[in-house]
C-alpha cells in the first residue's frame, strides 16, 4: 500500500463542503481553490478552514459508519449497513447493498464489508498537511492552535474507526512525498496497541486547545468531543485486552496486562465530562417514551456532546440534508419502499418491563389467545416504543398495520385478498419481523417525495457522542476495575431517566444489555459484540420476528413467533477471524509490507 497523495494545489473537491454538514464560513467570493497556490491558502483563515471542512466531509463514518451519505450515484443508504450486520435488525430493502450478504455468507479475503481504508488515508494526508503547514503561516496564533487541534482530533478519530476494523495499521504522521524512503512509502502495520495509544494520547493532548461548546462552533469538536473519543477508544482497547488474544506479534490484539490502564483512561475521560456539569441526560418530557424520542429530534439539547448537523436542504445544491427518514420510515416511501431496518424479535425482548422483569414474550402462554397490542406491550421499558414501531403504532394520523392474515368468523385464517371488506394483510412489510425503527424518525417529514430534495430532506442531526454513552462507558470501565458501586450508580442514572426500576447489583451481562437497549441503532452494537469477543455466538444465530393475525370479530390479535428469518439454508455466520476485517488481497499486493490478518 502506498498512502502517498502528492498534491501541489488544493483540489476543487472540497468546495461543496463549505455548504454541507460542517460549514463554518463563506468563501464563495474567493477564487476556486484548485487554482489558488497553497502559499496563499495557508495564510487565509477562511481557506484553511475550508480545507479542513473538506476533511470533515470525507470522514463519512461520522454518520453511522457510512461509506457515502450525500451522493445519489453511490450507496447513500450505507448509513444502515452497520445495523444490518448486527443482531439488531434485518435489512428488508432491495437497497441493502453490501452489508446483509456478509451476515449470512461470512467475510472473505477480498473484504467488502464496511470498508474504511483508502478514504481515511486520504483524509489523514489532508490533516497531516494542515498540522505541518499552519505553524509557519501568517494566520493568528489562536486560529492556528484551534485548527491544528481540530485536525489532530479528526486524524485520531479516523484512526480509531480504522483500528476497530482492521487491528494494527500503518500510522502515517507526516505528508508523504515521492522522494521518501521506500519503507515510508510502503509502511508496515503498527501494532494494535500502538494505534490505540496514539489515539488516546492525541485526544488528551488537544483537550485544552479545543473550545467549549457555544453557538458558533456546533458541528466542530469541542474539548468534550476529544474526551469522549478517549472514553470510547480506551474502553475498546481495555475490552480487547481483557477478552481478546494477541497474534502477529501484536499487530492484532493487546496484552491482557494492559487492560487496567485502558479502563482507567476511559474512566478518567468519562469522569471529566460528567464532573464538568456541562451535559446531562435529556429529561424534558415527563412522558418517558416521548422523552426518549425527542432526545434524537431536539437539536443541541443538553445530552449532545458532538453531532453531525443537518438542515434538510437539497444535497444536489450543496445542501446539508440526509436520507435517514426516506428509507427508515414506515412503508411506503416515494419508491414504494421503507422499513429498511426491521428489528428482530430478540431485540424487542431485551427491553425489560419497568419493574425489572425480563422482556421475553410468552408465546406458549399466548397460543390461541386474543390480545391487543396495548396488552401485549403493557409495562414495557418506555424506550421500547420510542425505538421501534410495530402493529398499531400511531404514525402521521394513522395506525400502522403489520398484521399478516385475518381470522374469519369460522376460525380459519385468510392470507390473501380480503374478508368482508377488511384486507387480509396490513399495509406494512407483513412477512418480515413485525417491527421498524422509530429512533431518529421525524414524523413531520414527507417521505412520498422521491425527488433528490425529498430523499435527502431529513433535518435531524446524527449524534456521534452523547452523555448517556459516557455514563455507560463509565459504568463498564468502573466495573472492570472492581469499582462496582460506582458502576451501579452510573448505570442506574441511565435507567432512572428511562423510567425503569433500579438495579441492586451488577454483572457484565447487565451492562452489555443496557448498552444494547440505550444505544440501539446508533452504530454501537456490532462493535460492542466484537470487542467483547461474543460475536461468534450472537451473530451466528438465526433470529426471529413476530406475526400478528387480525381477528375479524374482536379486532384483537393472535400472535405467533416467526422463526428463521435469516434463512434456514444459509443462517448467519460469524467466525473467529471476523473479529478483524481482512486487509484484502488488493492492498497486500499494493504494499507487500502489509501482513494479512489470520484466517483469511
Amino acid at each position: 500500500m502506498s498512502t502517498n497523495y502528492n498534491i501541489k494545489f488544493i483540489g476543487r473537491a472540497i468546495i461543496p463542503s463549505l455548504l454541507i454538514l460542517f460549514s463554518a464560513c463563506n468563501v464563495l467570493d474567493k477564487e476556486p481553490l484548485d487554482v489558488i497556490p497553497e502559499t496563499i491558502v495557508w495564510n487565509d483563515e477562511k481557506l484553511v478552514d475550508a480545507y479542513l471542512t473538506g476533511a470533515y466531509l470525507i470522514t463519512t463514518v461520522l454518520q453511522n459508519e457510512a461509506d457515502d451519505v450525500h451522493n445519489s450515484g453511490k450507496p447513500f443508504f450505507s448509513i444502515f449497513y452497520v445495523n444490518n450486520v448486527s443482531d439488531e435488525s434485518k435489512s428488508t430493502s432491495n437497497f441493502s447493498g453490501n452489508a446483509y450478504q456478509f451476515k449470512v455468507n461470512g467475510l472473505k479475503i477480498n473484504g467488502g464489508l464496511l470498508e474504511y481504508w483508502e478514504r481515511p488515508y486520504q483524509v489523514i494526508r489532508t490533516l497531516n498537511e494542515i498540522i505541518e503547514k499552519l505553524p509557519s503561516s501568517k494566520v493568528s496564533e489562536t486560529f492556528k492552535t484551534q485548527k491544528i487541534a481540530e485536525a489532530r482530533f479528526l486524524r485520531a478519530f479516523n484512526y480509531f474507526y480504522m483500528v476497530k476494523r482492521y487491528g494494527g495499521l500503518p500510522l502515517i504522521m507526516k505528508v508523504q512525498q515521492d522522494t521518501d524512503p521506500r519503507e515510508e512509502l510502503y509502511p508496515k502495520r503498527n501494532t494494535e496497541q500502538e494505534v490505540y495509544d496514539f489515539i488516546i494520547a492525541e485526544g488528551l493532548a488537544i483537550v485544552d486547545d479545543l473550545p467549549e461548546i457555544d453557538g458558533t462552533n456546533w458541528g466542530r469538536p469541542s474539548r468534550y468531543a476529544a474526551l469522549a473519543l478517549v472514553s470510547r477508544a480506551a474502553l475498546y482497547a481495555g475490552s480487547i485486552a481483557e477478552h481478546g488474544e494477541v497474534e502477529l506479534d501484536g499487530v492484532i490484539g493487546i496484552e491482557r496486562g494492559q487492560a487496567a490502564r485502558y479502563y482507567e483512561a476511559s474512566l478518567e475521560a468519562s469522569t471529566q465530562i460528567i464532573n464538568d456539569g456541562r451535559f446531562q441526560l435529556y429529561n424534558a418530557n415527563p412522558d418517558k417514551t416521548l422523552n426518549f424520542r425527542e432526545l434524537f429530534l431536539t437539536k443541541r439539547n443538553a445530552e449532545v456532546i458532538f453531532a453531525v448537523q443537518h438542515d434538510g436542504s437539497d444535497k444536489d445544491y450543496a445542501g446539508a440534508g440526509w436520507a435517514y427518514d426516506y428509507f427508515q420510515c414506515p412503508f411506503p416511501n416515494g419508491w414504494a419502499n421503507g422499513i429498511h431496518d426491521a428489528p428482530y424479535l430478540e431485540f424487542a425482548e431485551v427491553f425489560e418491563y419497568v419493574d425489572g422483569r425480563p422482556g421475553t414474550v410468552d408465546f406458549d402462554g399466548l397460543k390461541g389467545q386474543l390480545i391487543t397490542t396495548e396488552e401485549l406491550w403493557a409495562g414495557k421499558d418506555p424506550r421500547f416504543l420510542a425505538t421501534v414501531y410495530t402493529q398499531d403504532t400511531k404514525w402521521q394520523g394513522r395506525n400502522l398495520d403489520f398484521y399478516n392474515g385475518i381470522r374469519q368468523e369460522d376460525g380459519t385464517v385468510l392470507t390473501t385478498g380480503s374478508y368482508k371488506g377488511v384486507l387480509a394483510n396490513g399495509d406494512q412489510k407483513v412477512t418480515q419481523t413485525g417491527f421498524g425503527v422509530l429512533k431518529y424518525l421525524d414524523e413531520k417529514k414527507d417521505n412520498g417525495n422521491s425527488s433528490s430534495a425529498g430523499i435527502f430532506g431529513s433535518t435531524q442531526d446524527f449524534i456521534v457522542f452523547r452523555y448517556a454513552e459516557m455514563m455507560l462507558n463509565y459504568a463498564e470501565a468502573a466495573y472492570a476495575l472492581g469499582r462496582h458501586n460506582e458502576a451501579l450508580d452510573a448505570l442506574n442514572q441511565v435507567r432512572e431517566r428511562a423510567g425503569i426500576s433500579q438495579l441492586t447489583s451488577l454483572t457484565l451481562e447487565r451492562i452489555q444489555n443496557e448498552r444494547r437497549v440505550e444505544l440501539a441503532f446508533e452504530g454501537h452494537r456490532y462493535w460492542d459484540l466484537r470487542r467483547w469477543r461474543i460475536a461468534e455466538d450472537y451473530l451466528s444465530r438465526n433470529l426471529s420476528g413476530i406475526r400478528y393475525i387480525l381477528d375479524y370479530t374482536t379486532r384483537k390479535f393472535l400472535v405467533e413467533k416467526r422463526l428463521n428469518l435469516d434463512g434456514a439454508v444459509s443462517p448467519p455466520i460469524f467466525e473467529q477471524q471476523h473479529y478483524y476485517f481482512p486487509i484484502t488481497l488488493a492492498r497486500t499486493a499494493n504494499n507487500p509490507n502489509l501482513v494479512e490478518n489470520p484466517g483469511y
